[in-house]
């Protein structure tokens, strides 16, 4: 039996396959203690009885605290890349490009304590992400850059860097949102008016024309909740422990 190290306990790992569900639940109450009790509440035994389960369930699904960590991780920016996969593409591709901003914003707003982990809100407990796990959140892009690149080629956009133009989008929404969820944006300049202000403030900066942008930001407003907010990320079905994937 394969033998993991945590803490000076030696444990054994179960060969049972991990259960979906579970893993998910998992993930969630860990990132909820990160976010509300800080790293000292990040422990096996911690998130296990949260669980309502035995320990060995977090060495079953991820193969130890340190699987578990970089899982909150992954899975925070799978839940992002399904609302992402969930945008349409249509004959307006700037409100595409729009509609990955509310979706950014709905997934942080929907998972904030996975959010505050994915980007380093959160102290990780002593586990420190590596320059493959920051690369997998930046994959997430892959779908904004091709919608600038069809932004640019539409002529709504200015000649440009598509991936520059997407990375743009990224940090300002970012932005917005870490300040809503610290509660600093309120009336009258709340969240709302703020967000909606900012789409159309970013899409005229990279070249199309207030009249379109304004059209386009309303257009996708109308699409939210039937492409983003109607859909239910599920857990990432994954039948091996975290630690086996990275060796």
């Amino acid at each position: 039996m394969k033998k993991i190290t945590v803490l000076c306990h030696t444990v054994k790992v179960s060969p049972r396959r991990s259960n979906p569900q579970t893993r998910s639940a998992l993930v969630d109450i860990a990132a909820r203690l990160l976010s509300d009790e800080g790293p000292q509440a990040l422990s096996a035994r911690r998130v296990a009885a949260e669980a309502g389960s035995s320990t060995m369930a977090v060495y079953t699904n991820f193969g130890g605290m340190s699987g578990l960590v970089h899982d909150m991780v992954y899975e925070g920016f799978a839940r992002l890349e399904t609302y992402f996969s969930h945008v349409g593409r249509t004959a307006d591709p700037v409100a595409d490009m729009v509609l990955f901003g509310r979706a950014y914003r709905h997934n942080a707003l929907t998972n904030p304590h996975l959010y505050a982990v994915m980007f380093g809100g959160a102290s990780l407990a002593g586990f420190s992400l590596t320059a493959e796990d920051r690369q997998y959140g930046r994959y997430t892009l892959t779908n904004v850059v091709e919608c600038a690149t069809r932004c640019i080629e539409a002529g709504r956009f200015r000649t440009g860097d598509a991936e520059l133009v997407a990375h743009q989008m990224w940090t300002a929404i970012h932005g917005l949102v870490t300040l809503e969820l610290g509660h600093y944006l309120i009336d009258p300049c709340n969240a709302d008016v703020v967000f909606e202000a900012q789409l159309t403030g970013l899409v005229v900066g990279v070249g199309d024309t207030l009249e379109a942008a304004t059209r386009s930001v309303k257009a996708s407003r109308r699409r939210l909740k039937k492409e983003v907010q109607s859909t239910r990320p599920g857990p990432s079905v994954e039948e091996e422990p975290a630690s086996a994937r990275r060796s």
